[in-house]
């Protein structure tokens, strides 16, 4: 039996972050407060989940850890922001990356769990290490060998350095939106292991794009700053520029509150961005007008990454306007034009609570479709087609319109899933498993084996569990989309909770089933081309009687694993032809992480 908490023993640790980055300033705005899972900590912090190593790899210094439990660190919800104290910059790390953790595990119903990497013998076990002041670089990455999350710091531009001081040090690990980014791309590692695989042009774009989107829709959960927007942009937030508090006398001088600025909730990491000497924020969620033949054109990550980005935001705003509709007309029955910083209040507050409820909605389909992806070679359609099934497992009738909107903002960006006839539901939603009868797997006693796990979580349990699934997915290959050679690798299982309007739970599970051809030659008539290990494989959905709900398959044999092996080829050859650094890691991965290569320069 569990022993009973203490009443002494807080649920929460509430601790201060900046909400943006110290480019913002001392500002109220500026300032959150995050309220993470309590749990007992050791100098660094370090906890269960995330070890913070404080190694300075460049002046070779270690900075004493933070003691968070400390009762005047503990009763003041933490350290205040400070660009100068490293303690300080442990705290907003451990914060910022356990309040994504929770997020993730909100939306997914299960605990996050890490990509196994090197750390049998080490006194972190498996905790994802973080380094605040890892390099002396213009970067932060994750990297999945080392299983830790690096911050670099570097000197601003001296001849443009935006908001801050020419030469000043900027510390990539005091920016909230860097920290989300590269968390989502440690947790999105654990969760698809082979999504960063140079499979296609939309592989690395998407696990920058997705982690673009998190971090971005993050921001609508910080109320005074959300607050401040709509009233500066009349409840318009998708604007791109804020109104000044007050109108400038014409021709006079002019003081901060008659200067308006650029809108905080769609920039992402500006900090950085005006550091490099680029005079903006370093991505935005808004992109560019849509433009359906723009995905043909693009190639670098981020580049093409940022036409998810947009597509996401656009459905997010699209949905906001049209919940806020009603609100507006009340406020405004004769049709005046709002005009910016005259709000009143209640309506403000309103509008608020429509645009962090949008937002948490938005962001939990974008979470959740992560189960309903195939295990390897993600493409922007296949996400899309996961988002649309995923929500209508839950939400049959799109009464509240999020799908519409995002299917129609995919639409807009030139987005076209294979192997469907329109952008209907029903044509977008994968197929359910329907099988042959009498000859279908049964994983009944998989769910019997799950709950001895979660019981009593030992070795032999989950070997047992992986033994089960290795063993139908193994006798029922063609059932499941998988090819007659090579074997079949049981890679993941998962718990799948699904709760329904009407407050009911079902339970699933979600497991990958992967299969693959090592040492495939990228150019069959050029040896010296190299080689390739080309994957397939299902992920496969489980109901709580034993059947298959869905397998969503990515084959590696027949007329579709041949055109993935072509195309994969013809990616890794153009990419070889390629003199951009971006192409040249991804082509190269195997002797380089591709996430330092990638976020050079951010």
């Amino acid at each position: 039996m569990a022993p009973f908490r203490s009443a002494a023993t807080p649920s929460q640790r509430a601790l201060r972050v900046y909400a943006f980055d110290p480019s913002r300033g001392a500002r109220l705005d500026n300032v959150l407060t995050i309220r993470v899972p309590y749990e007992q900590l050791k100098k660094g912090p370090v906890g269960a989940k995330i070890a913070v190593i404080d190694y300075d790899a460049s002046n070779e210094r270690y900075y004493e850890g933070i003691n968070l439990d400390d009762t005047n660190i503990l009763g003041q919800s933490g350290m205040a922001p400070s660009e100068a104290n490293p303690q300080f910059h442990q705290q907003m790390v451990y914060a910022v990356v356990m309040d994504t953790i929770r997020r993730f595990e909100t939306a997914l119903g299960r605990e996050v769990k890490w990509r196994p990497g090197r750390t049998k013998g080490t006194p972190y076990g498996a905790a994802l290490r973080i380094y605040p002041h890892a390099l002396q670089e213009a970067n932060a990455f994750y990297d999945p060998e080392l299983h830790a999350l690096l911050f670099g710091y570097f000197k601003a531009s001296d001849d443009d350095a935006g908001a801050n001081l020419p030469g000043q040090i900027v510390f990539t690990c005091l920016s909230h939106d860097i920290i989300v980014h590269e968390t989502t791309h440690a947790i999105l590692d654990g969760i698809r292991p082979f999504f960063n695989e140079p499979t296609g042009p939309d592989a690395a774009a998407f696990h920058e794009g997705f982690a673009d989107i998190v971090a971005l829709l993050q921001h609508f959960s910080f109320k005074d700053t959300l607050l401040d927007t709509i009233q500066r942009t009349g409840g318009l937030i998708h604007r791109s520029q804020l109104a000044p508090d007050i109108a400038a006398d014409r021709g006079g001088a002019l003081i901060q509150a008659e200067i308006g600025e650029d809108n905080p909730m769609v920039d992402l990491a500006r900090q950085f961005g005006e550091a490099m000497g680029n005079r903006k924020a370093l991505r935005s969620a808004l992109g560019t007008r849509a433009d359906p033949r723009l995905l043909d054109t693009l190639t670098e990550p981020h580049e093409r990454g940022a036409i998810l980005v947009a597509a996401v935001f656009d459905a997010f705003f699209s949905v906001y306007i049209n919940r806020t509709r009603d609100l507006i007309r009340i406020a405004y029955p004769d049709g005046r034009a709002i005009v910016p910083n005259f709000l009143h209040a209640d309506l403000a507050n309103r509008l608020a609570e429509e645009a962090a409820k949008s937002a948490m909605v938005i962001q939990n389909m974008c979470l959740r479709a992560l189960d309903y992806c195939p295990p390897v070679d993600i493409n922007f359609g296949d996400y899309l087609r996961a988002l649309v099934t995923s929500d209508r497992d839950v939400f049959a009738e799109d009464s509240r319109g999020y799908r519409g909107s995002l299917v129609n903002a995919f639409r807009a960006r030139g987005i076209r899933p294979k192997g469907v006839i329109s952008y209907s539901d029903d044509a977008l939603s994968w197929d359910k498993y329907e099988g042959v009868p009498d000859v279908n797997p049964d994983f009944k006693s998989l769910f019997t084996a799950l709950n001895e796990y979660e019981d009593s979580p030992d070795r032999d349990n989950e070997k047992d569990m992986y033994a089960t699934l290795w063993m139908q997915a193994d006798a029922y290959r063609s059932q499941l989309g998988l090819a007659a050679e090579p074997k079949v690798q049981a890679k993941s299982l998962r718990p799948l909770h699904l709760i329904r309007p009407d407050g009911s739970l079902e339970r699933r599970i979600v497991a990958e089933i992967v299969q693959q051809e090592p040492d495939t030659p990228v150019d069959p008539a050029d040896p010296a081309a190299g080689t390739f290990t080309f994957r397939g494989g299902t992920t496969v959905l489980i109901s709580r009687k034993g059947g298959v709900h869905y397998a969503i398959s990515k084959p590696t044999s027949g007329p579709e694993g041949a055109r993935r092996r072509e195309g994969q080829r013809t990616f890794l050859k153009s990419m070889a032809e390629s003199f951009s650094l971006a192409a040249h890691i991804a082509y190269d991965h195997e002797k380089e992480n591709a996430f330092h290569g990638i976020h050079r320069g951010f």
